[in-house]
């Protein structure tokens, strides 16, 4: 049987291309274009990016970035054991990198789509968990020590001991952080804080018990809000959150104690899983742009561990040293490392410690 369209005149052929064009136009009009776009999925801390440098990286490469959120570098590491994939670019910290590096977790970087890898600040070019960059770029970097209120405690802390002065009883807030918490105890009684000695923990446990009482709260999350507010004098803590309060409470202060404590650095890695590695490559080329890794550092108040990103920052961040350690200061800042099977001594300590 021969086709109806054989049977039309020419006119008519044309009227039905029309209308069929008509009826395509139509069905776009009404259909998501964001849909057909490549989607890169994102694992990050809680609120690590800005909106507007997500929408304007989504603007330039024409993709959608689904972010999720974790909350610890161990909430991060479950998830992906437990079997979840999809995951593109992730935020692990130094000792985390390490970890994922030893289960087969990441993919190897493209060095040659990362060129503002290059702006990286010297002593952030070779870090012991990943030497040559095989897997792992720097993204933000600071110190931990203790914010407090000048207004009530006027000479200026040098040591971990205040955290455990009876003076300040319910004013006191400590990270939420097993190995934080562990690594600062450990530095006061002159001990690394990467130390897997059984007699060694568990002396620091003893220290801490002894310290509960005088703890308001375990918290990651808002500590800025209590230093702002005047609920705590003295936080243990990441700089970052402590910059944020001073902007809040101009009487709030950073100091990294003489004992010594913790240099960090979140890093970006692109999953071994990654259903789109070479967007991830882009992507984290982008994050580390000097003008992009500048507003992230003002936005968050942490070290963008971009060089030039350091100089277009403002001053203030850029002098501030709850945001950039001082360079003299880094001889006595500890990176914290993967303990291995020693990480059983910190948890059975740990939840000994939250239990009691």
């Amino acid at each position: 049987m021969g086709t109806p369209l054989r049977r039309m005149s020419p006119w008519g052929l044309c009227l039905l291309w029309l209308a069929g064009a008509l009826f395509s136009c139509g069905q776009g009009a009404g259909s998501d274009p964001a849909e057909s776009r490549p989607v890169l999925h994102y694992f990050t801390w809680s609120d690590y990016v800005g909106p507007d440098i997500i929408q304007e990286f989504e603007r330039r490469e024409r993709v959608k970035v689904v972010i999720d959120t974790f909350s610890s570098n161990e909430e991060l590491l479950a998830k992906l054991q437990s079997g979840a994939t999809g995951y593109d670019v992730a935020v692990p910290s130094d000792f985390m990198v390490a970890i994922m590096i030893q289960q087969g977790l990441l993919s190897e970087l493209d060095q040659q789509a990362l060129p503002n890898a290059s702006f990286l600040e010297p002593h952030l070019q070779a870090l012991p968990f990943d030497p040559e960059r095989r897997y792992s770029i720097p993204y933000l970097w600071g110190s931990v020590g203790i914010g407090y209120d000048s207004a009530v405690i006027p000479t200026p802390p040098d040591s971990w001991a205040i955290l455990w002065d009876p003076r300040y009883k319910g004013r006191i807030s400590m990270l939420n952080d097993q190995r934080e918490v562990f690594g600062a105890v450990l530095r006061s009684m002159g001990q690394s804080m990467n130390s897997t000695d059984p007699q060694v923990i568990e002396a620091a446990k003893e220290r801490l018990l002894r310290q509960k009482p005088l703890v308001k709260t375990y918290t990651s999350d808002h500590y800025d809000q209590l230093l702002a507010s005047g609920e705590v004098v003295l936080a243990h803590a990441w700089g970052g959150p402590v910059a944020r309060a001073m902007a809040e409470r101009p009487s709030i202060r950073y100091v990294v104690p003489k004992e010594g404590a913790t240099l960090w650095a979140d890093c970006l890695v692109v999953l071994r899983t990654a259903p789109q590695k070479q967007l991830a490559m882009r992507f984290i080329n982008y994050l580390m742009e000097p003008q992009v890794a500048a507003r992230t550092s003002e936005r968050l108040r942490f070290a963008s561990a971009s060089r030039q990103a350091r100089e277009l920052v403002n001053a203030s961040t850029r002098d501030n040293p709850a945001v950039y350690p001082p360079l003299d200061q880094l001889d006595r800042l500890e990176w914290m490392k993967d303990v291995g099977r020693g990480i059983r001594l910190y948890d059975r300590a740990w939840t000994e410690l939250k239990m009691q």
